[in-house]
């Protein structure tokens, strides 16, 4: 393997049984750190991805995240997160784990390893060109992943990828790779901490940034988010008022819940 595997270095600290909490707690702060700092240096290429995902999805395409254990569990949560957000329909952005549904809480032993499993899922999905499939894998190294960003570019499919070492196999097979190198884990080839906590990050600019450029926000709220319950109705009920020059509160949430949402409501107030 010729490229360098930092994510599986050695800690750059000893005996942390024998460390206090507060030590523990410190040191870990201290490496949490460096996070953002890796991730500032990879904007450039996390600017690339963005805009090739909001071309796919302006033009009527689908955003897919592939990933295994905590990348692919990352990846769900983002994805999940989407329709109430932002208020896009379900399966715009989707989330696939290996293993499954079953993977999101329980480790399904060896599903990362499937070289052909990957593809599998992405076609019960019916994944096409006009889509957009990212990769998200630590070490860069998961066949599950790899496989499937492969069989995609057979296919015409634009890749991305999100990973936390330098030139990966991943990074290989993704269109738009993006490397954030953010060194030895805290516990030695943990990389459900900082690699986790800089895909997180990689993954919120990701999906709000492609959002913003889709119209699903303005000046800087989230006017089209889901009134799932009475904190985002009464956030609603706000923002409408403040649009609106409203000073009944009654009024208001009457407006947004007969509309749905704010964007719909200030439209519909307008027209009148």
């Amino acid at each position: 393997m010729s490229f360098i595997k930092v994510t599986e270095q050695a800690s750059h600290y000893r005996h942390l049984e024998k460390m206090s909490v507060n030590e523990l707690l410190v040191n870990m702060n201290t490496e949490d750190q460096t996070v953002p700092l890796a991730v500032a240096k990879a904007i450039p290429q996390i600017e690339k991805l963005v805009t090739a995902v909001a071309d796919k999805m302006l033009a009527g395409g689908r955003l897919f995240y592939m990933g295994a254990g905590t990348s692919g569990r990352l990846g769900v949560v983002d994805a999940s997160e989407c329709p109430p957000t932002f208020g896009v329909p379900q399966g715009l952005v989707v989330g696939i784990i290996a293993g499954g549904d079953t993977a999101i809480r329980k480790a399904v032993e060896f599903a990362e390893d499937s070289r052909t499993q990957g593809w599998e899922d992405l076609q019960a999905y019916n994944v096409t060109d006009k889509d957009v499939v990212v990769g998200i894998a630590a070490s860069g190294t998961t066949p599950y992943v790899i496989a499937a960003l492969n069989e995609c570019r057979k296919h015409g499919i634009v890749t991305g990828s999100i990973s936390c070492n330098p030139e990966t196999p991943v990074s290989a097979e993704a269109d738009f790779p993006v490397e954030v190198v953010v060194g030895p884990e805290f516990v030695t080839g943990s990389t459900r901490l900082k690699s986790g906590t800089a895909q997180k990050l990689v993954l919120n600019m990701l999906s709000t940034a492609v959002m913003i450029q889709l119209g699903r926000v303005e000046d800087n709220k989230m006017v089209n988010m889901q009134l799932s319950n009475e904190k985002l109705v009464d956030r609603g009920v706000k923002m409408l008022m403040e649009q609106l020059s409203l000073t009944d509160y009654e009024q208001a949430q009457q407006l947004l819940l007969k509309a749905g949402s704010v964007k719909k409501a200030v439209d519909d107030f307008v027209k009148k």
